[in-house]
């Protein structure tokens, strides 16, 4: 993807990185608001410290995410990162209103802004800033699947809009003399910035009630449940769930009855190694059951075992 930075292997040290992108943005942001006096800019600037109080809570949610399972959560500490989620979520509603009731002062009190151009210059530069980071934030969280790290690079990627916009809108105050124009751009603000934290706070809080994965990624479970489950008779009653960079999977397995436990342990095993190669880290319980169980459904192998006998009148 172009315009990435490398990042550490660490998530705890991309979320230190990511810090230190949102202070140098909150600074270039600042000192274009306090060079023109705009609004907007001022808008763009309370946003941008939303971010940096995320990206402290992003900091704390991935140190607790990456804490191995003990004995009060034997299932890992994955979710804390939706938490995080969920507050950033928060804060950037907040945001959005505190960023609308500027918008309506200024247009009901519209001011000339002063230096508009060295303003724009500044806000550009933390634009720049901000989409290589946010690119890259947003690639790594969807290669690590990290919910922290997407719902970060989202947040960021939103401010790049703003400032385009920005940009844009203020170049034209001093050219029209549409001093108005300046309340407006900060209101535009305050509705984008809604928006993106309506969108984090939905994804995360389906992540949190355990929502099945996408169908795309369900396809792709049972795809690998079917090449890798040579000499069972079917799989059915797959569940699937996602938290964080862990993959939650259970489903049935019908074997012939002949089976031994050793050939069925084996089947087991080559499909939650098949499972993990693609899926990354999976914790998969097999319930193994015999051919009398089949249900005739869900994933049903083809060729069917030698030792398989059909029931019956039954279809196989």
């Amino acid at each position: 993807m172009p315009m990435q930075l490398p990042l550490p292997q660490s998530n705890k040290s991309i979320a230190l990185c990511s810090l230190a992108v949102s202070l140098v943005a909150l600074g270039l942001k600042y000192a274009a608001y306090a060079t023109s006096g705009s609004v907007a800019l001022y808008s763009d600037a309370v946003e941008t410290i939303i971010n940096v109080v995320s990206a402290l809570g992003g900091l704390w949610a991935l140190s607790v995410a990456e804490r191995p399972a003990d004995h009060n959560h034997t299932y890992g500490h994955y979710k804390a990162e939706y938490l995080s989620a969920v507050a950033e979520g928060t804060l950037v509603l907040v945001t959005a209103f505190v960023i609308g009731r500027e918008a309506v002062e200024g247009f009901l009190h519209p001011h000339p802004t002063g230096a508009p151009y060295v303003g724009i210059l500044l806000n550009a530069a933390a634009t720049v800033v901000n989409l290589v980071w946010g690119l890259t934030l947003v690639h790594a969280g969807r290669s690590r699947r990290s919910p922290a790290l997407q719902a970060g690079g989202q947040h960021v990627l939103s401010d790049v809009w703003t400032g385009v916009g920005l940009v844009v809108g203020m170049l034209l105050i001093p050219l029209t003399g549409w001093i108005w124009l300046d309340a407006v751009l900060a209101g535009l603000i305050a509705i984008n910035v809604l928006r993106v934290g309506w969108e984090m706070m939905r994804e995360s809080i389906a992540g949190l009630m355990d929502e099945a994965p996408a169908p795309e990624t369900l396809d792709d479970i049972r795809d690998i449940i079917a090449t890798n489950g040579r000499g069972a008779i079917e799989a059915h009653d797959i569940r699937t769930r996602i938290v964080g960079a862990i993959t939650f999977l259970e489903f049935h397995l019908v074997v012939p009855g002949s089976m031994t436990v050793e050939e069925a342990h084996q089947i087991c095993d080559r499909i939650e190694a098949g499972l993990r190669t693609k899926m990354g880290d999976t914790l998969v319980h097999i319930h193994v059951e015999p051919d009398n169980m089949a249900k005739h459904e869900g994933i049903v192998f083809w060729p069917r075992p030698a030792t398989e006998s059909a029931a019956p009148g039954k279809s196989v």
